[in-house]
């Protein structure tokens, strides 16, 4: 069998970088070197690419609170348009030799959001995960909440406001209409990054201000009251879905730390104590969600389900934290699907995916 040599692309600009890196070190340790040569990729805070060495491509890797890329003098420069070689070690200019796939580990803001996607598109490299639209809507929990609705869906009631309406936000009129407490989040931020739960107008007005730096606009959203469960879907045109876990957060809700820093920050119950029936439909739900925000690859869907058995939709996650404490590949492997096979799964989705669009006309045909 010939090897694939595959891209691991790791870290980026967002907040979320040192999850990335976490991420990317699992994803490591899990890839069968018989199956992949691995060229790793890590982009630094200020947005560099670096090229890395895979025995020394982390810094303080072992520890959540520390970990760091370790940052190389070997950059990486992409050439769009070409349809072989299109990375080059600006360290002598060599291409770094034909990427079969790239794997973007890129959590949050110019990693999930569609950028890089666009990118690669446009280097004709076929990459993991979600497409352009499908990673932008996806991460614009405004612009998701939308379709969502429209496509049958249940999701939270909400506000937005943008930087320019600001001024229109009243805590006495939001709190009428949605109730004590609230959540205030970035509308393009994930891992929980940025978000607040609010119970007084002093908490309110610190939420209001700490979401607004990350993201130029926000949402103000009800809290819903249930079980948070989580269900993972892989595929592209007929995805399926895993068994859904459930979250018990130990603090006020699932922060950033519980889910990556602090292994006793919230206990995972895998499978969730669900009956067939519920079980059955939080995977429905979770597919015609992957379906009507134009997801491809791989996605993990979160939910609340109320004591009326009504599912919400919170968020969908297109590139799912793959940390060893991670639900998606969790879930996935009580569904019978290992860590490693997993990874393979997603890769020959990416390769499926780019085969179809090259069948795709790209301009006009003679007459």
């Amino acid at each position: 069998m010939v090897k694939k040599k595959l891209g691991l692309l790791f870290g980026g600009k967002s907040a979320e970088h040192e999850v990335s890196l976490q991420s990317a070190k699992n994803v490591m340790e899990a890839i069968d070197p018989s199956k992949y040569d691995v060229v790793l990729i890590g982009i630094d805070k200020t947005g560099k690419w670096h090229l890395n060495d895979a025995s020394h491509f982390l810094l303080n890797a072992e520890d959540p609170k520390l970990i760091a890329l370790n940052k190389t003098n070997k950059g990486i420069a992409v050439i769009p348009g070409e349809t072989e070689n299109q990375l080059v070690n600006t360290e002598g200019m060599e291409a770094l030799g034909q990427l079969d796939v790239i794997f973007p580990i890129l959590h949050g803001t110019l990693g999930e959001d569609g950028s890089v996607q666009g990118m690669l598109r446009m280097a004709n490299i076929p990459f993991v995960g979600s497409n352009v639209l499908g990673s932008a809507i996806s991460m614009d929990k405004d612009i998701a909440k939308r379709l969502l609705r429209d496509a049958g869906l249940k999701v939270a009631n909400s506000y937005t406001y943008t930087r320019a309406s600001k001024s229109n936000i009243s805590f006495d009129d939001i709190k009428q209409h949605l109730k004590l407490p609230l959540f205030i989040k970035p509308a393009n931020q994930g891992s929980s990054v940025g978000v607040s739960k609010v119970y007084t107008q002093e908490e309110f007005e610190k939420g209001v201000e700490g979401a607004f730096k990350y993201d130029h606009k926000i949402l103000i959203e009800e809290a819903i009251q249930g079980r948070e469960i989580e269900c993972s879907v892989l595929g592209n045109e007929n995805p399926i879905a895993s068994i859904p876990g459930e979250i018990a957060a130990a603090a006020d809700f699932y922060s950033y730390e519980a889910k990556y820093i602090d292994e006793s920050g919230a206990v995972l119950e895998i499978p969730a104590n669900l009956s067939e029936e519920i079980t059955k439909h939080i995977q429905e739900v979770a597919i015609k969600a992957f379906k009507a925000l134009n997801c491809e690859g791989m996605a993990r869907v979160d939910v609340f389900l109320t004591k009326d058995n009504e599912i919400i939709i919170n968020e969908i996650n297109t590139i799912p934290g793959f940390t060893k404490i991670s639900m998606y590949p969790k879930l996935w492997e009580l569904t019978g699907i290992s860590y490693s096979k997993l990874i393979d799964e997603l890769i020959n989705l990416a390769l499926d995916r780019h085969e179809r669009d090259l069948l795709l006309n790209r301009s006009l045909e003679s007459k």
